[in-house]
């Protein structure tokens, strides 16, 4: 798996994009968390309560146990620091997912967004283009976006 992910990183910071190139789910994995670091970390260094969400996300969405969110978690951090812009990760998860995993990406990035309670322009702007990127329509964009603050409203938000 160390491998896997040393390649994939490699990939990821990589100026070549070649068309052949296959990602298993590990690959996806990351480039979505990857992406959701990127979220918590717009608005500078990511709250308790986002990276509480963050890890409770990627366990309960990915079904992983706690130790492994972690290193996930870590992973994408890195990968995240070394990425010029969201293709690199959005090519991935294009690739390894259909419309309806898109769509909960997209549904995961926006409850990141309002996990501390404020949806900042920057923040707004990233899902945006995110969702853009993973062919997610604008109509579905807004209405998830509508949904989950519903659900964090509802629910109190910040957790």
């Amino acid at each position: 798996m160390l491998d896997r992910l040393r390649h994939f990183i490699a990939d990821v910071v990589s100026s070549e994009t070649p068309e052949n190139r296959s990602f298993d789910e590990t690959g996806c994995k990351l480039a979505a968390t990857a992406l959701f670091v990127h979220i918590i970390s717009l608005d500078g260094a990511p709250s308790d309560v986002e990276v509480r969400k963050l890890h409770e996300l990627i366990e309960t969405r990915f079904d992983l146990d706690p130790g492994t969110a972690d290193k996930l978690i870590e992973a994408a951090t890195l990968v995240e620091g070394e990425a010029v812009d969201l293709y690199h990760f959005t090519s991935v998860i294009m690739r390894a997912l259909n419309d309806e995993d898109r769509l909960r990406i997209v549904e995961m990035m926006w409850e990141l967004v309002y996990a501390d309670g404020h949806v900042s322009e920057f923040e707004e702007n990233v899902v945006w283009r995110a969702a853009d990127l993973l062919a997610v329509s604008s109509r579905d964009r807004i209405e998830l976006k509508h949904r989950v603050g519903k659900r964090s409203a509802a629910a109190g938000s910040p957790d």
